[in-house]
């Protein structure tokens, strides 16, 4: 039975996704910060192997770890959890708090997740990103700066997976707006997306074992076109 690990498994991309999972046949063993989540979820499922993890805790690539044990192995990380708000006030706290999140608990995951698979015979790491990653947003400084990050660290470990002969596949999954607990219910966002689509759509990316996939149609135009606004013009919008 395939083996899969679903961080940030409380709500959002993360509980859709874990949803699809079981439907497919999968052993999935589950991870979040918030434990009345995770023990709903293991009311609903039973099936499931549940951990408590918080990202930025020291202890949490332990944590990971012992929920591989537990599970019997890994062959795919899904990788969701994250935080994010417009702050165009700069408030210290939200930006110290989205890098501490988004950068280092980010990385502290993934490294432990790529070690693994490094010494157990490969697997396969998809992440969600964001579309907020390709270019500065102003109303968003460090998240959309963590995005990019995130990015690039996944590109940097598929080059070094590649170089030192790994089994290991990568999938950077770059959504736009999805209509979850992370926009705090506000429906004013545009092109805003159904989350139970584009979890369908996720999977199919990972599936297929996509290097990067946009979603969806209308956000890979638009980033499209980002990637190709100058600097000069970039930093006079208004967004």
């Amino acid at each position: 039975m395939r083996k899969a690990v679903v961080i940030g498994a409380s709500s959002g991309m993360g509980l859709e996704v874990t949803k699809l999972l079981l439907n497919d046949g999968w052993q999935v063993g589950v991870a979040a910060r918030r434990l009345d989540r995770l023990i709903s979820l293991k009311e609903s499922y039973p099936e499931l192997v549940c951990e408590r993890i918080d990202v930025n805790q020291a202890d949490a690539a332990d944590l990971f770890l012992h929920l591989v044990e537990q599970l019997g192995g890994m062959d795919l990380l899904f990788y969701s959890a994250g935080i994010g708000k417009k702050n165009p006030q700069l408030i210290s706290d939200i930006e110290l708090n989205t890098v501490q999140t988004n950068a280092l608990g980010f990385t502290r995951m993934v490294n432990a997740a790529f070690q693994y698979m490094a010494s157990h015979g490969g697997g396969h790491i998809a992440v969600i990103s964001s579309i907020a990653g390709t270019k500065g947003l102003g109303p968003a400084p460090s998240y959309s700066a963590t995005k990019a990050f995130q990015n690039c660290y996944i590109e940097a470990l598929e080059q070094q997976a590649h170089a030192r002969n790994l089994n290991i596949a990568f999938t950077d999954i770059r959504p736009g707006f999805v209509d979850t607990d992370l926009l705090g219910g506000d429906n004013h966002y545009p092109m805003l997306m159904n989350p139970q689509k584009v979890s369908k759509q996720i999977l199919s990316a990972i599936y297929r074992k996509k290097h990067v996939a946009v979603i969806d149609g209308r956000w890979r135009c638009l980033t499209f076109f980002w990637r190709m606004v100058p600097r000069f013009i970039w930093r006079r919008l208004r967004l």
